[in-house]
């Protein structure tokens, strides 16, 4: 199932608006956790790095390979899961839940309708 609350990008990360519409909640899909397998370790930017839509801002591992991770959006980190580092499970038990990664402050808010809709993300994964 892909939730149509939120964007995706071809690379497998999705991103969901927070209450206020600036803010940007994101982390891996179910597609991408489930092809990764076990998860046993999650790497994420501090809070207050700015990072650029398409950059690398962390990896997950699992117990079959190592995966980067890319930022949807520009803009500045304002929150981590860092419920992740005890627990990188997470990712595996609730993908679009408990197992979000990071909250990003969007420098421009029209970059979000830029991402893929559910419908053009499951055309992604059905096509792959």
């Amino acid at each position: 199932m892909i939730p149509d609350d939120r964007r995706y990008t071809a690379e497998h990360e999705w991103a969901r608006p927070t209450e206020d519409g600036a803010v940007l909640r994101i982390g891996i899909t179910d597609f991408a956790q489930d092809r990764l397998g076990d998860i046993v370790f999650v790497s994420l930017p501090e809070v207050g790095d700015t990072l650029d839509a398409g950059q690398y801002f962390g990896e997950v591992e699992s117990t079959k390979s190592v995966s980067d991770l890319y930022a949807p959006v520009t803009g500045t980190v304002t929150a981590r899961n860092d419920a992740l580092e005890q627990t990188p499970e997470l990712v595996n038990g609730d993908p679009f839940g408990e197992g979000w990664m990071l909250e990003i402050q969007m420098t421009d808010r029209a970059a979000y309708d830029d991402l893929l809709d559910a419908g053009a993300y499951g055309e992604i994964i059905s096509a792959g």
